[in-house]
């Protein structure tokens, strides 16, 4: 199974980041074999709107089936969980810990956007 984890860094030991949209990197972890790969998410850092819902593009195009996260929208939100993708709610240091934390059952699910969203 693909699991989506925000970063600000390329590999498992970059720092989670708990931003959604704005995060500049998404691992893409695949518990099956352990692989993982990342994507550069720079091109919604900047963006003056509409970051989440194109980084949720993103992930629903990864084909990921969980996201690790901190935050989430509700636009973005709209879409991440139309797209059938579960979210869970992290506070932690590392992409690797986020990952640990899900694989152990010690997330709370994230039925809905915990956000605001922008005017």
């Amino acid at each position: 199974m693909k699991i989506c984890v925000t970063s600000s860094g390329a590999t498992l030991e970059s720092p989670f980041d708990n931003r959604f949209g704005r995060a500049p990197y998404f691992i893409i972890y695949n518990s099956d074999d352990k692989s993982f790969s990342a994507i550069d998410n720079s091109v919604n850092i900047n963006a003056s709107q509409g970051a989440g819902i194109q980084a949720a593009q993103l992930i629903a195009d990864s084909g990921a089936k969980v996201l690790l996260t901190s935050n989430l929208g509700p636009k973005a939100g709209e879409l991440i969980y139309a797209s059938g993708i579960k979210v869970y709610q992290v506070e932690t240091d590392s992409v690797q810990k986020a990952i640990d934390l899900y694989l152990k059952g010690e997330l709370k699910e994230l039925k809905e956007s915990n956000v605001e969203g922008h005017a």
